[in-house]
Formats: C-alpha cells, structure tokens, sequence
C-alpha cells in the first residue's frame, strides 16, 4: 500500500535532517463564495492532490448495514469517484474497520482499495476501532527496516509542496477515547526539529481539543513549530474547518455512516500547495448539501 516515497524514520535516522526554522500567520476561509482570492490557488505548478478519508468502518461481512449505511458500498463508491480521476496518493485517518479490526474486515477493505493500491500511494493510519496487530497484518509496515515509535504505526512522506506525517492514537480498542503518549510525541517532536522547513501537515484520528487525551501536549510541541501548518483528523464523522495557535484543524467527514443527518458521508480532494490548499467535498450520502464546495485555507506563513 506505499511507494518509495513512505519512510519509517527510526532514531538513527534524525542525524540525517538538517535543522531549519519557520515563522508567521493564518487565516482561515470558511467557505468557497467567503474565501476571496488570497487564499484561492491560482498557480496549479506546485500543487500536490490528495484524497482525504476517514472512518471506513468495514466490516467483515460485506452487508452490514448501521444507521441506515451500508459502510462497504460507500467505500466502494467512493474509491470508484476517486479511480475515475487518479490524485497524487490517499490518506485514511483511522477507525478502517467496523469495531474491533479483525482480518476479514481489513481483507475487505484491501479488495476495496485495489483498483488504486499499486497506482498510487496509500498511507493509513489507526483509530480506535483498529487493532493495530490485525492492520499491520493486513496492510504490512514497510520502510528501511526502522521503527520510529515502539508498538506505534507512523509513517512519514513527501508530497510535492508538502510533508505528511501519519500519527498514532490508538490507546484501547473499541474505547473512545484516544492518546499519542509520551514515547510518540518525543520522536514528533525530534523529527520536527530535524527535518526541514517543508510545511507539514499532521493526519491522526482522534480530534484535538475534543477526544485527544494530551492534546494540550501535543500543542506544546506544535504551536511554536511554524513549520506544522495543519491538523487532519477524523473521529467524529464531522466535516468542518476551525483554527487552533494558528494552526488548521481539519475534521473529515465519515466513508462508513454520519452521527447526526445534518453531516455528508464521503471524502475529500485536497488540492495542497506550499502556501495552503483547496479541500473539496465528495459526498456519497448522508447530508449532500455541501457536495462539491470548495473550501479555502492558508497556511500560517
């Protein structure tokens, strides 16, 4: 599911960063008709474009249905409108199977995505509905063959105009809430100091300030780090925009099924360039509402 652009960065790795600083501003437009044309994307050049998942939620028998969703057809679909017009690579944010993993909800999952696996990059990380044991089996842990975080699934990569860098929540499997934990915010915060001025961009589960156990560690580490420039998140099957030290936070909506009938079910296109990015809405379900708008942010400087 990657390509030689997907890094496991281990600790002997750090001496091969160079250190670099970063500093300014943001601001945030909410909506396409709000955005004006600074933060519209106008040179296509530089732009690195991604599809943005989370929440999946297949389970291993192919017609489960929940709240009135069928979570494998909406992957299907989805993956369908995403082969249709192949992006740069997808990030999955978590909670990839139903409940508690398990090998034939993750095999699911791998039929699903095949069309696009080996075409292009597939980066995944965990949620609280993952067993982490039953992903890697699954979806494999390539690298160099170094850990970055014991008993954590990180991964870190290149994307045109951009880093990436996939964070782990997992903290107990079917609970709700979720946590980095010491070990994994000390390599982040190293790595970050390390690696260069590119702007990075966070993918986790959880959602800070909401269900993310040491969000305000993790802020300490991010904030003054002006190279760090989003938060991507998922959890909640929430799509919306907000803005936290100057920092985006980026909630996506759910693939599986929506909470509440006011929010889509579906993905996003990220259209990511050095300055900030574009993020439009495909809804398969759910609240349609907003499918097709164009959302505008820019990164702090």
């Amino acid at each position: 599911m990657s390509d030689g652009s997907k890094r496991q960065i281990s600790r002997r790795q750090f001496l091969t960063f160079g250190l670099a600083v970063a500093g300014g501003v943001v601001a945030l437009g909410p909506r396409a008709d709000e955005a004006g044309d600074p933060e519209e994307v106008k040179d296509r050049s530089d732009v690195a474009r991604w599809a943005f998942l989370s929440d999946t939620h297949v389970a291993k028998d192919p017609g489960h249905r929940f709240r009135g969703f069928y979570p494998h057809r909406n992957l299907r679909a989805v993956v369908a409108q995403i082969g249709s017009d192949l992006p740069d690579g997808l990030v999955i944010t978590g909670d990839i199977s139903r409940s508690r993993g398990g090998t034939e909800a993750y095999g699911n999952v791998k039929s699903l995505l095949a069309p696009i696996t080996g075409k292009r990059p597939i980066y995944m990380g965990v949620g609280n509905h993952d067993n982490r044991d039953d992903f890697l089996r699954a979806f494999g842990n390539s690298g160099d063959g170094g850990e970055a975080v014991e008993d954590k699934h990180v991964v870190t990569a290149l994307a045109g105009p951009v880093r990436m860098i996939v964070l782990d929540t997992l903290l107990y499997v079917n609970t709700f809430p979720g946590s980095l934990g010491r070990e994994q915010r000390s390599w982040l915060e190293t790595y970050l100091h390390m690696c260069d001025d590119t702007p990075t961009i966070l993918f986790l589960h959880h959602a800070p300030r909401a269900d993310l156990l040491d969000t305000r560690r993790l802020f300490e580490i991010i904030a003054p780090c002006r190279k760090v420039k989003a938060v991507v998140c998922g959890h909640s099957h929430k799509y919306e925009f907000c803005e936290s030290d100057g920092i985006q936070l980026i909630n996506l909506p759910a693939v599986g099924y929506n909470f509440t009938g006011a929010q889509p079910v579906g993905w996003v296109e990220a259209r990511l360039t050095g300055q900030g990015g574009e993020f439009v809405l495909h809804a398969v379900g759910g609240n349609p509402k907003r499918d097709g708008r164009t959302t505008r942010v820019r990164w702090r400087a």
